[in-house]
Order: structure tokens, then C-alpha cells, then sequence
């Protein structure tokens, strides 16, 4: 296990609950999050401004209740930090992904945002960086490639003293039947996990692996390094409980987008506020509760 400087556990220590658990409200979506905006016209009909204002009523309503806010450099930022929408006690993990991914003999790999570097993220204000690969271990360019990309990008961050979170996605090849996928995936996160810790990842943010042995085998291959669940769109009810099971089996939280605001992200600032208020912000503590609840659970000896 790479551990973290002083200035990564500082930086760590912002993205987590008062019992030291991961908790980081995910807003770094940019087509995902137009697409449940419910636009007359489509997504295609949420413009650049509407999108900013969405994300900058997310950021007062939601995530400046959470420890931590994971959002974008192209709509977000700089702007909620300038505007003093984001609240200082509220962590900021910039993410340097750009939306959607080339496909190369039939593999996936994503970009990064045009001029997006590990010093943007200081410029930018950010405690963390955060960036999606997506690797399938079973492949070797895959492994190859993407192994090369997180050595470089641990390599500019420890040079800027930021702190890296890896996200991981696996994927279903073309060939590959959905009964075939299912059965190799969760060997496949846990691949994933091992592979990024070795290529020097300190946090990771990966997804449910299905059950609570396969959370355990994403744990031990882990190797040490936290590891937080991500949403994948799942509602709210479904992500608390696998939450619940992989904080208990080691995961040391989780990074919550669309479960939370998926369904209060209304055109007008006025709704917005108030479904997030009345939805997102319950969930969010719910949520909180939750992975507090299943770390003292998970310390408590047989």
C-alpha cells in the first residue's frame, strides 16, 4: 500500500463524516445531469447557463451539507467557489474526467478536460482531484494503458501535493453476453482495485460489487486503501443498503450522485430548492447515518 503524505491526510480528512468516513455528494456530471433537469425540450435543450444554475443551487442546497462536493471545471467551477456558493467548511474534489470515452479494439478510455491539470485543481481551490478510468483487468492493452495513465497522474499529483482519488469502471466487451458480464464482474472491481493500488492509487471510488463477499475480496484486494461506493444511478433505497454491506465488509464510504438528486433537479431554481430540501437533503442523512452506523458496527469484535 502507497500511503499518504501529511498534506493527503489533510486533505483526506476533509472529504470525510466526524467518524472519519468518506461522504462526497457527486455533481460532476455533465449530460447525466441534463438528462433529469426535465427540460420541455430534452437534454439537448438545458443550456450552459441552466446547467451552471442548476449545479450552483445543487452545491447551496445539498452539498454544503455534506462533508465534501465532487463537481466539474467546465460548468461548476470556478464559479460556486468565486460566487461564495460553496461554504468553506465544505471539502471540493475537482474532477478531471471529460464526459464520454473513445473506443479503441473494442476498450474504453477516457479523457481528460482540455487543459485540466493537477495544478488546476490548486487553482481551482480543491482539496482532492478525481479521475475515471475505465479498465477491464482482464484485458491487457487495457491494463497497459490504463496502468500507464495512473502512474502519470500520481506522479503530477504528488508533485503538486493533491490527492488523487481513482475511480474505476468496468464494462461489458462486445462480445461478451450480459449473463457473462455479470458472472466475471465482480472479480472484475476487485481486479480493478488491486491493479490501481499497485499503480500507486491512495482513494478509490468504485462500484458495488454485488454482494458482501465480493465487498470483502474489493477490501483485501484494497490492500489498505479506503475505498468509497459510487451511486450508478441506482435509487436511493437500493444504494443505502449496498452501502450499508460494503462499509460493514470495508469500504470506507461513499460518493452519492444521481441516488440523491436525480429526482429534484427541476428547471426552476425555486423547485430545486425545495425538492432538495425536502428529498435529497433526507437521503444525504440518511446516507450519513448509515455509513456511520455500519463503521462502528464493522469495529465492534465478533
Amino acid at each position: 500500500m502507497t500511503t499518504m503524505s501529511t498534506v493527503e491526510r489533510r486533505a483526506f480528512a476533509r472529504l470525510t463524516t466526524p467518524a472519519g468516513r468518506m461522504l462526497v455528494v457527486a455533481a460532476d456530471q455533465r449530460n447525466g445531469m441534463r438528462a433529469v433537469m426535465n427540460c420541455p425540450d430534452g437534454p439537448d435543450g438545458v443550456s450552459l447557463e441552466e446547467l451552471a444554475a442548476a449545479k450552483a443551487d445543487l452545491v447551496a442546497h445539498l452539498g454544503n451539507h455534506a462533508p465534501a462536493i465532487l463537481l466539474d471545471p467546465e460548468v461548476a467551477l470556478p464559479g460556486v467557489v468565486d460566487a461564495g456558493t460553496l461554504a468553506p467548511h465544505t471539502g471540493l474534489v475537482v474532477g478531471l474526467d471529460a464526459s464520454g470515452f473513445e473506443t479503441v479494439d473494442g476498450l474504453r478510455y477516457t479523457r481528460y478536460v482540455p487543459g485540466v491539470t493537477a495544478a488546476t485543481v490548486r487553482d481551482l481551490g480543491g482539496d482532492a482531484a478525481k479521475m475515471l478510468w475505465y479498465l477491464r483487468p482482464d484485458q491487457p492493452a487495457s491494463v497497459a494503458r490504463v496502468g500507464a495513465e495512473i502512474d502519470e497522474l500520481v506522479r503530477a499529483c504528488a508533485k503538486e501535493q493533491v490527492l488523487l482519488v481513482v475511480e474505476i469502471l468496468t464494462y461489458r466487451l462486445a462480445d461478451e453476453t450480459e449473463e457473462e458480464y455479470a458472472a466475471r464482474f465482480p472479480g472484475l472491481v476487485a481486479d480493478s482495485a488491486r491493479i490501481a493500488v499497485e499503480h500507486g492509487a491512495k482513494v478509490l471510488k468504485l462500484a458495488y460489487p454485488g454482494s458482501a463477499q465480493a465487498c470483502a475480496a474489493v477490501t483485501a484486494a484494497a490492500a489498505g486503501v479506503p475505498w468509497a461506493v459510487l451511486s450508478a444511478g441506482v435509487d436511493h433505497e437500493t444504494f443505502v443498503g449496498q452501502v450499508r454491506e460494503a462499509v460493514e465488509h470495508g469500504a470506507s464510504g461513499a460518493m452519492a450522485g444521481r441516488s440523491l438528486w436525480k429526482d429534484s433537479l427541476a428547471m426552476s431554481s425555486q423547485e430545486r430548492e425545495q425538492l432538495l430540501g425536502s428529498r435529497a437533503r433526507p437521503r444525504l442523512a440518511e446516507l450519513a447515518a448509515t455509513i456511520d452506523g455500519a463503521a462502528r458496527l464493522e469495529e465492534v469484535p465478533a
